[in-house]
């Protein structure tokens, strides 16, 4: 679930400068309406090869220049009311007028400037990667996160994807402004929170989320696939950074369907709480989390959470939920056996589900001496390369 860390203040004090006010909702608001276009970048092939190799990605495949924007469209929160968020939209130039569609669902970052329609990290470089192959890529900053409102709802997968599924409808819409009729699949992928994301959108576009949008391939990176085990382990520090993983948890959860009624009751420091505002960068968010979760929390809320009822004990369940269904298209798993932020237990765990399924699923162990970032590095151009060929 890494928290980016990568962030170039010059970059974000300038895309925050330029970013437009979100427009207000309307009595009669369009999900995936376009709102507003604001230039991120533009980059020949030379720039991206060197700017991918800053980024440690392999850049043989690239073949075309880039022009990225960020936008802003209408979606809903997670209460369903009308809101906006924004995204990273990324067009191949010369690429030709039916281009094919990537998604790229980034993962943790307690931070609403780290996101890749503003700062200059490992998720614009991943976006880059499929925009400068071809790909009209999509890279959505969630709820909460980049010029969007409000706060991010983490880990929360039905308000990920309604906000994924509007981004891709509005970059369809900026896509026709310019004279371009995207291929309707979408190739989706995503790291950590992004992987777990990337399955829960694949399962709602294999529904019918948008009729104009099909699932074209699914190759997810080491997913929090089943977010109850990973509780578990964390609540005894078996699992690297799972003071932040599990603070930030806590309290978006709370947000959404109250978990406590006062910070007290679950941080022994309650001023935890505030840290995930969206506006604290993730150096500080770590430089105030204690080191263990017996400093983190309450023996009382350790206690509920070693054995969840109720409202908690459903939503973990649905959050366990999001490999058990069977994709139309093969599923790609990356995962190493070195992850130990969400660990390839979780990733095989997803994998186990599919195939109950009998899905077209495998689970690619990519290494002892893999860690949780280094495995998105890796994964990556052997992505694009399986996109190919789909």
């Amino acid at each position: 679930m890494t928290f980016t860390t990568r962030l170039s203040a010059a970059v974000l004090c300038g895309a925050l400068a330029a970013a437009s006010v979100p427009a207000t909702a309307s009595a009669h608001p369009a999900r995936g309406e376009l709102l507003d276009v604001v230039p991120v970048s533009t980059m020949d092939t030379d720039q991206l090869v060197a700017h991918l190799g800053d980024h440690d990605l392999d850049a043989s495949r690239v073949r075309f220049a880039v022009e990225a924007k960020r936008i802003t469209y209408r979606t809903v929160d997670a209460f369903g009311k009308p809101t906006t968020a924004s995204a990273l939209v990324a067009l191949p130039r010369d690429g030709g007028r039916t281009p094919r569609q990537a998604a790229w669902l980034h993962g943790t970052t307690g931070y609403r400037g780290s996101v890749a329609s503003v700062a200059d990290g490992n998720d614009r470089a991943a976006t880059y990667l499929f925009a400068s192959a071809g790909y009209l890529t999509t890279a959505p900053d969630y709820l909460g996160l980049g010029t969007g409102p409000g706060f991010h709802p983490y880990v929360d997968a039905p308000s990920t994807v309604t906000a994924s599924v509007d981004a891709l409808r509005a970059t369809r819409s900026y896509a026709a402004s310019r004279g371009l009729r995207p291929d309707r699949r979408v190739m989706i992928t995503g790291h950590s929170q992004g992987g777990h994301a990337a399955m829960a959108l694949g399962q709602a576009l294999q529904r019918g989320a948008d009729s104009r949008l099909e699932v074209g391939a699914l190759a997810p990176i080491g997913g929090p696939f089943k977010p109850s085990l990973l509780v578990a382990k964390a609540l005894n520090d078996e699992i690297a950074n799972g003071v932040a993983y599990m603070a930030y948890w806590t309290v978006a959860w709370n947000r959404l369907f109250p978990l406590y009624d006062s910070p007290a009751e679950v941080f022994r420091d309650p001023s935890v709480e505030a840290l995930f505002d969206g506006e604290h960068p993730n150096e500080e968010i770590f430089r105030h989390l204690p080191a263990t979760m017996r400093e983190l929390l309450t023996d009382s809320y350790s206690a509920r959470l070693r054995h969840p009822t109720g409202t908690l004990r459903t939503k973990l369940r649905e959050a366990d939920g999001y490999c058990d269904w069977r994709p139309s298209v093969p599923v790609t798993i990356y995962s190493s056996a070195g992850d130990r932020d969400t660990l390839l237990e979780t990733s095989a765990y997803c994998d186990q589900q599919l195939k109950k399924h009998h899905a077209r699923s495998t689970l690619v162990d990519l290494g002892a001496d893999v860690n949780h970032g280094r495995a998105a590095k890796l994964a990556l151009p052997r992505i694009l390369a399986d996109f190919d060929g789909a």
